[in-house]
Parts: C-alpha cells; sequence; structure tokens
C-alpha cells in the first residue's frame, strides 16, 4: 500500500453566494488546490466529489475546468459526505491504482430552512418516536450528557464562545464576531440547552484537495510542504435498541476513532489540535470523549479550564467550527483538513497551533457514520 500526501488544498470563504451554483463555487475551490499543489486539471487521473442536495455536481464542476476524460464518482453521506469524498480518493492512491487524485465537497445551502427537518411520511414519527430534527437530538443527546455529569448550561455555551473567539482570526469564517458568555446563553432557545448562537451556520462553501502517492511526491518535488495522511476511517452506526426513537450520535465515531487510532499507531496524547463536528454545542463535549481526548465524565473540564482552546494542551475547532466558520454539508468534511493542514504547514496566521505536527478532523453524518483522519507533517 502507498503512503498518500495532501498537496494542493483550498478552501473558499464561506457564506452566501445565492447567485452562483455549486459546480462554480467547487471550482473556484477545485482550481485554488490545483495551484496549491503547482500542477493542472489534465495531470488529475480520478476524481470524487461530495454534495448532498445536487446531482451529478463532480461532473458539472470539470466541465467548467475541463473535461479530460478522467473518472469521476459523486458522493452523498449525510454530513459526512466531503469525508467520505476524501477517503475514496485516499483509497485509489493507497491501492497503486492512481498516482494522482482529487476530492471536492461543495453545498449551497443559501434559502434552506433548519437542517434535519422533518418528512413527511405515511406515518410522521416526529413526536410519536422521538425527534428527527437535529437541534432536538443533539439537545437531547447533551441533556443525557448532562443527567449522567452534571454538565451545565453554561458549560455548553462555554464552547460557543471559545469556538466564535476562534474565528474571529480566520478570514474564511462566515461569522466573525466575539460573544460573550450571556449573550450566548440569552439568544433564541432553539432546543434546550442549545441556543441559537449554539446552533452551526447554514451556508454555502466548497473545499478540494490533491492526493499524492510519496513515489509522485517525491518525483515533483513537493515533499516540504506534503502532509501525510497517516489514517482515514468510516464507521457506520450499528443497531441498538434505542434506534428508532432517537438516534446515537457517539458511537460510529467511537469506532471511527478506534480504527483510525489504530492504523495510525498512535493515541490521542499524540495529536496537537482537533477539528471535530460541533454541529451544536453539546455536540463537541460529547465528541471530546468519543475521540478520547479525555476520559468519562472529563468533558466539563476540559472546556472549563481552557484545555481545547488556542494556547491550551489540545485545540479544538481553532477554525470556529461549525458554529462559526459554517457548515456547507458537503465541504465541511473537506474544509475540517484544509484547517489541519494550514497548522501543519505553519500557515494558519494568527491563530497558528505552535509546532503542530499531527491533527485529527472528524465529522459526523447522523445516521449513517462517522469520518476519522489522521494527518501529519511530512
Amino acid at each position: 500500500m502507498n503512503d498518500v500526501y495532501i498537496t494542493g488544498i483550498e478552501m473558499i470563504a464561506f457564506g452566501r453566494y445565492p447567485h452562483r451554483t455549486p459546480a462554480s463555487l467547487g471550482a473556484e475551490a477545485v482550481l485554488g488546490a490545483l495551484d496549491d499543489a503547482g500542477i493542472t486539471v489534465h495531470d488529475i487521473q480520478t476524481a470524487y466529489c461530495g454534495c448532498v442536495f445536487q446531482t451529478m455536481v463532480g461532473q458539472k464542476i470539470f466541465q467548467q475546468i475541463g473535461q479530460t476524460g478522467i473518472p469521476i464518482a459523486n458522493v452523498s453521506n449525510a454530513c459526512a459526505t466531503g469525508a467520505t469524498a476524501v477517503r475514496e480518493a485516499w483509497m485509489a492512491v493507497r491501492t497503486g491504482d492512481y498516482d494522482i487524485a482529487l476530492a471536492v465537497g461543495v453545498e449551497q445551502m443559501t434559502g434552506m430552512g433548519m437542517l434535519g427537518a422533518a418528512r413527511q411520511s405515511a406515518i410522521p414519527i416526529e413526536g410519536l418516536m422521538g425527534s428527527t430534527s437535529m437541534p432536538a437530538t443533539f439537545a437531547e443527546a447533551g441533556r443525557e450528557y448532562a443527567a449522567k455529569y452534571g454538565t451545565s448550561f453554561a458549560q455548553f455555551a462555554k464552547v460557543s464562545v471559545k469556538n466564535h473567539h476562534h474565528a474571529t482570526m480566520n478570514p474564511k469564517a462566515v461569522l466573525r464576531k466575539e460573544t460573550p458568555l450571556e449573550m450566548v446563553m440569552e439568544a433564541e432557545m432553539i432546543a434546550y440547552p442549545n441556543t441559537k448562537l449554539m446552533c452551526s451556520i447554514n451556508v454555502d462553501g466548497a473545499a478540494a484537495v490533491v492526493l499524492m502517492s510519496g513515489k509522485k511526491v517525491r518525483e515533483l518535488g513537493l515533499m516540504d510542504r506534503a502532509i501525510r495522511i497517516r489514517a482515514s476511517a468510516l464507521a457506520s452506526d450499528p443497531w441498538q435498541q434505542r434506534n428508532p426513537q432517537m438516534p446515537d450520535i457517539n458511537t460510529a465515531t467511537q469506532l471511527a476513532a478506534a480504527r483510525a487510532y489504530e492504523m495510525a499507531g498512535i493515541d490521542a496524547k499524540d495529536l496537537d489540535l482537533v477539528e471535530l463536528h460541533d454541529c451544536f454545542a453539546t455536540a463537541e463535549l460529547l465528541h471530546y470523549e468519543n475521540l478520547q481526548l479525555c476520559g468519562a465524565g472529563e468533558a466539563n473540564d476540559m472546556i472549563d479550564s481552557g484545555a481545547t482552546a488556542l494556547g491550551g494542551r489540545i485545540p479544538v475547532n481553532v477554525s470556529g467550527g461549525l458554529l462559526s466558520k459554517g457548515h456547507p454539508i458537503g465541504a465541511t468534511g473537506v474544509a475540517n483538513l484544509y484547517e489541519l493542514s494550514l497548522h501543519l504547514r505553519g500557515d494558519a496566521g494568527a491563530r497558528q497551533v505552535e509546532g503542530a505536527r499531527m491533527g485529527l478532523a472528524h465529522v459526523v453524518g447522523l445516521g449513517t457514520c462517522s469520518a476519522v483522519h489522521i494527518l501529519e507533517k511530512a
């Protein structure tokens, strides 16, 4: 099996682009990633595109930047869509079938309503068997954790304070505004304990990555800026008795994280930073445990102590996370890798995690899967 490296990566500024198309957003990200790698579209041998709400976007992107006849596959895997596209490209290079592969994630969500809103069916399970809306699902998960470990409303809210502060240093984040604790807690309540400022932001966005084999990286002289993918793991939810009533947001992440650490030959203490799936503030605290960043019941202390803030023991979501950077579903998994790559290259500017050499990216496609990638400075 080949070692696989990130040699080019780009993310457009997340925001609202109502007069553009998903293909044009994706094309912008792809061209930036190609420039970053110092190659052209003619060098790409295969491509994978992640998008949830549009079809055949990969082919539409290449119609804009150059159709070269390569195999292009489109991926949809809920919020893990972009990360799944990257994993497919990684596998294509790792197996030796290709030396250069592209993965792009894109979504246009301007004008959309609540993420995960219930759809009508013959028997509406909303209110009968639990909630199918994401705010309610993650609120319930937070309440379960609070009942077990005594987490307070303020401790959940501190996640948003931290991530919004980080985003003030990220010019590509959609929300770059300090939100003091009182502001977060007094915002409109969406689903207790998550207020409006504790929910991720529906935005438009795209991110793309060029992957190469070690042989090709050395041939092109790109090793000085290359980022090695030490692990790529994907896990789905095993059946549990609670599934029909309320989804489990924890187990798939626990499985994917365990597989990723085993593949990389490391454990959580070797990480320098983490970009995890903070779709709601409650989720971040739970994922501290799920990703083995702390022991059972220790997430409360982590947020209180500042351990996960920039300058802390293990900075989490220095990009601002989904809470501030935004959450264009198909692009999020690739955007998390973009953030890690900046830090591992030493290019993250004011929010740089000093001396970063190893990072973990995580996304959850609720009800389908969780993806974990571990990156290392080459």
